[in-house]
C-alpha cells in the first residue's frame, strides 16, 4: 500500500515514543538476516473512539509497503513486527486512523453488558458494512450486503443480532476494507540496517603476518602464514585479522620499542604505509604478492575463516600520495608536512591526510578506490584504525557508497575514545565496536557499563567488540595477574559479548612484559620488530580458548548481546550473568571470579524468571568448562571458584 497523507486540520491521532528510533530517525538501528524487528509506539486520539494501527516495512529498493497490524499492549502502547530476510536497507513507519466499526462494536458489547437495548444501533452497523463493501470483492461484498440486510431486518432477533454484530469473520472482512479518510502516518519513515550474521556473532584472531617466519630472524611471507592456519583454526577463530600489509616507509622509521631511530635492519611499524614501492593498493615485498595473498584468502575459507584487513587512511612520508598529491596534507609554515602526534606521543613516521583540503573529493574517492581495490581481492572485512581522527561525514559517505554494491561488507571501528564519539561512529555506518571493556576489570564497572550498551538505545545501533589485548594495549590486570588473569579475561570477553578478540600469539601465550616506564606497552613491541612466538609452549592457553570458543560456537545464546542479565552475588570479587534465546531453549548463567590472586566464593541470588525455571521445581546445571553437572533448587546456589584452576563456570541451565 502506498503511505497515505491526512489532512492536518482534521488530524485527530497521536503517534509519539515510537521504538527503536535513533536521533529522531536521523540514523538505522541495525539488525542481521534473520532478526525480528519489534516496533513499539504510543498511539491514542481524543474521546473514546477505536482505533486501528498498522507498521508499513518495505525493502529500501521496493515501492510497495508490507502492511503487519499493531496490537493493544497497555496504556496506549502499540507493538508490531517484522522480520528482515535480505541484505541491506529497510524503511518502516506508522499508519492509525479512526476505525468506526471497531468502535461501532466496542460500543455494542458495552451496551449489551449494561442492557441497553437501542434498536438504531443496528442500523448504524448496516450503514458501515454496506458502505465498506462497495469496496470490496465480489464474493465479500455478498456476504457484507446480506449481514446489512440482515441487522435492519425486522424477522431477527435482537440476541442474534448482536451474535452477527460480534461475529469474528464479520470483524475480519471489516478489516479487509477499512475507512482510511482521515488516516494519520508517522511523520518518519524509518531505516534498518541489515548485515550478514557474521556482524552480530564472530570470533577475531590478530596476527602480525610478517611474525610467521618458520627460519628464526627471517620475514614472514603470506605463504608461512598458511601454516599457522590450522593452528589459528582449531582454537575456534572466525575472522583471521592482520595489521596494514602495504609497503613500510623508511623516512623517521621507528626501531625496536619505539625509539625514534631505527637500525638498518628495522621492519618499522605497519601503519607507516607507502615506500616507493607503492602505498594503500600495494603489498609488502616481504610478505608476497596479490596472488599470494589471494591464495591465502582461498586457503583461509577452507579453514571455515575470513581474513580482515586493516584500513589505515595515513601515510608514511615515502608514500607516492606525499609526491603526487600534497595538496592532500597539511604543510607547516617551515615547509614540512605536519606529522601525526598526540601529545606527548609523536608519529615521526605518519603524515594525516588533510580531509577538508581544497581538493577533499578527489582525496575522498581516491580513498573509497582503496576500498574498492581490496572489495575486487575479496576482502569482505576491515577494521578501521583511529577513525575518530577522521570526520564523521566521511566515514559515513563512504561506508554507505561501497555498501550499496556490497551489502556484506563488514567495518570493525578501532576507536578508543570519547563514549559519544564511538556511538557516533556506530550510528554513521560502522558494523562492530571497540569498547571500554579493556579497562573494565571489577564488578560494578562491567555490571554498569554492559547494562548500558545492553539495555539502553545503545542496543540498536552499537555492536561492541571486545578486546582483553591489543599491539597498542597490555593492561595492567593482565601484567599483575598472569595466567589466571587471561583466563578470565578470556572468558568475560568470549561471555559478554558476541564479537570479541584477542591479539596473539601474545594473549595465548600470556605475553604481559610491559615496557617500562610506560602504562600498558609491551616490551618488545612486535609493532616495531619482527617476533618469533614459540606456539607450542606448554603455558599456550590454545587448548582453553578452543573450549571457550566451541561452547560460544554451539549455544545460540552467546551470539547475541542483547539478552545479557546481571544476577546478584553476595561477593564483589565473583560476577555472575546469563544469557538466553527468545524461547529459552538454551539459556547459559556465568560465574566469573575476578580476583587472579585469590580463591572466591559467595551465593548466588538468580531471577529465576529470567532464566525460565520454576520456582518450585529443581533444574540441572551442566558447567560446559569443566564438564560436570549439578542438580540445584530454588534461587540461592552456592559458588566456590579457584583461579589457579579455572576462574569461571559456564553453566548451560537443563
Amino acid at each position: 500500500m502506498s503511505v497515505m497523507k491526512e489532512d492536518v486540520r482534521r488530524t485527530r491521532i497521536v503517534i509519539e515514543e515510537v521504538k527503536p528510533e535513533i536521533d529522531s530517525g536521523r540514523f538505522p538501528i541495525k539488525r542481521v538476516i534473520g532478526d525480528k524487528v519489534i516496533v513499539e509506539a504510543d498511539v491514542f486520539v481524543d474521546g473514546y473512539d477505536a482505533l486501528s494501527v498498522v507498521l508499513l516495512y518495505r525493502k529500501e529498493s521496493n515501492r510497495r509497503w508490507i502492511e503487519v497490524p499493531m496490537e493493544f499492549l497497555v496504556n496506549d502502547r502499540w507493538r508490531g513486527s517484522f522480520v528482515v530476510s535480505e541484505l541491506g536497507r529497510y524503511q518502516y513507519t506508522l499508519v492509525a486512523w479512526v476505525d468506526r466499526f471497531k468502535t461501532w462494536q466496542q460500543g455494542m458489547i458495552k451496551k449489551v453488558e449494561a442492557k441497553q437495548d437501542s434498536p438504531v444501533n443496528f442500523l448504524i452497523g448496516a450503514q458501515l458494512i454496506e458502505k465498506a463493501g462497495q469496496c470490496a470483492g465480489k464474493r465479500d461484498a455478498g456476504d457484507m450486503q446480506k449481514w446489512a440486510e440482515s441487522l435492519r431486518s425486522n424477522q431477527m432477533s435482537t440476541s442474534a443480532k448482536v451474535k452477527l454484530a460480534l461475529d469474528n469473520r464479520v470483524a475480519k472482512t471489516m478489516n479487509k476494507y477499512p475507512d482510511k479518510r482521515f488516516v494519520v502516518t508517522y511523520s518518519k519513515e524509518l531505516t534498518v540496517e541489515v548485515d550478514r550474521q557474521k556482524a552480530r556473532f564472530s570470533n577475531w584472531y590478530e596476527m602480525f603476518p610478517r611474525s610467521c617466519m618458520l627460519k628464526p630472524g627471517h620475514h614472514g611471507s603470506f605463504k608461512d602464514c598458511e601454516t599457522r592456519l590450522p593452528y589459528i583454526s582449531e582454537m575456534g577463530f572466525d575472522v583471521l585479522y592482520f595489521p596494514p600489509i602495504h609497503p613500510i616507509g623508511r623516512t623517521s622509521r621507528k626501531g625496536k620499542n619505539n625509539t625514534p631511530a631505527a637500525k638498518p635492519d628495522d621492519p618499522g611499524t605497519p601503519w607507516a604505509i607507502g615506500s616507493e614501492e607503492g602505498g594503500h593498493k600495494a603489498v609488502h615485498p616481504q610478505l608476497g604478492t596479490l596472488e599470494d595473498f589471494r591464495k591465502l584468502m582461498a586457503n583461509a575459507r577452507e579453514y571455515g575463516m575470513e581474513i580482515a584487513l586493516d584500513l589505515a587512511f595515513q601515510c608514511s612520508p615515502d608514500h607516492p600520495y606525499v609526491k603526487e598529491h600534497p595538496e592532500w596534507f597539511r604543510w607547516r609554515p617551515d615547509g614540512t608536512v605536519q606529522y601525526a602526534e598526540n601529545p606527548p606521543k609523536k608519529y615521526q613516521d605518519i603524515y594525516p591526510l588533510e580531509f577538508a583540503a581544497e581538493h577533499w573529493q578527489e582525496l575522498w574517492e581516491e580513498l573509497k578506490s582503496v576500498v574498492l581495490f581490496w572489495i575486487e581481492q575479496g576482502v569482505r572485512i576491515f577494521r578501521v584504525d583511529n577513525p575518530h581522527t577522521k570526520p564523521f561525514v566521511f566515514w559515513e559517505w563512504l561506508i554507505s557508497e561501497v555498501k550499496k554494491n556490497y551489502p556484506d561488507l563488514i567495518f570493525l571501528s578501532e576507536a578508543f575514545t570519547r563514549p559519544k564519539v564511538m556511538y557516533r561512529l556506530a550510528k554513521v555506518g560502522f558494523s562492530q565496536s571497540y569498547t571500554y571493556f579493556t579497562w573494565r576489570n571489577v564488578k560494578w564497572e562491567i555490571t554498569q557499563y554492559f547494562t548500558e550498551l545492553t539495555q539502553t538505545d545503545a542496543r540498536e545501533f552499537f555492536r561492541p567488540n571486545l578486546w582483553p589485548n591489543t599491539p597498542d594495549i597490555l593492561s595492567d590486570y593482565l601484567v599483575e595477574g598472569g595466567r589466571p588473569a587471561f583466563m578470565t579475561r578470556l572468558v568475560l570477553a568470549g561471555t559478554l559479548g558476541a564479537n570479541y578478540g584477542i591479539y596473539g600469539p601474545a594473549f595465548e601465550l600470556c605475553e604481559n612484559r610491559q615496557k617500562d616506564g610506560e602504562n600498558e606497552e609491551y616490551l618488545g613491541s612486535e609493532k616495531y620488530e619482527l617476533k618469533q612466538w614459540d606456539i607450542e609452549s606448554p603455558r599456550n592457553l590454545k587448548d582453553f580458548i578452543a573450549r571457550v570458543n566451541d561452547i560460544r560456537r554451539k549455544n545460540p545464546a552467546l551470539q547475541s548481546d542483547l539478552s545479557l542479565h546481571f544476577h546478584p552475588v553476595d561477593n564483589d570479587q565473583l560476577i555472575c550473568y546469563s544469557k538466553r534465546t527468545e524461547d529459552l531453549s538454551n539459556v547459559l548463567l556465568i560465574v566469573v571470579n575476578l580476583d587472579y590472586r585469590y580463591k572466591q566464593s559467595g551465593w548466588l541470588d538468580l531471577s529465576l524468571k529470567e532464566l525460565g525455571i520454576d520456582r518450585d521445581q529443581p533444574y540441572k546445571v551442566h558447567d560446559l568448562l569443566a564438564d560436570a553437572a549439578y542438580q540445584w533448587h530454588g534461587p540461592r546456589s552456592y559458588i566456590e571458584l579457584d583461579p589457579r584452576k579455572t576462574p569461571a563456570h559456564i553453566f548451560r541451565i537443563h
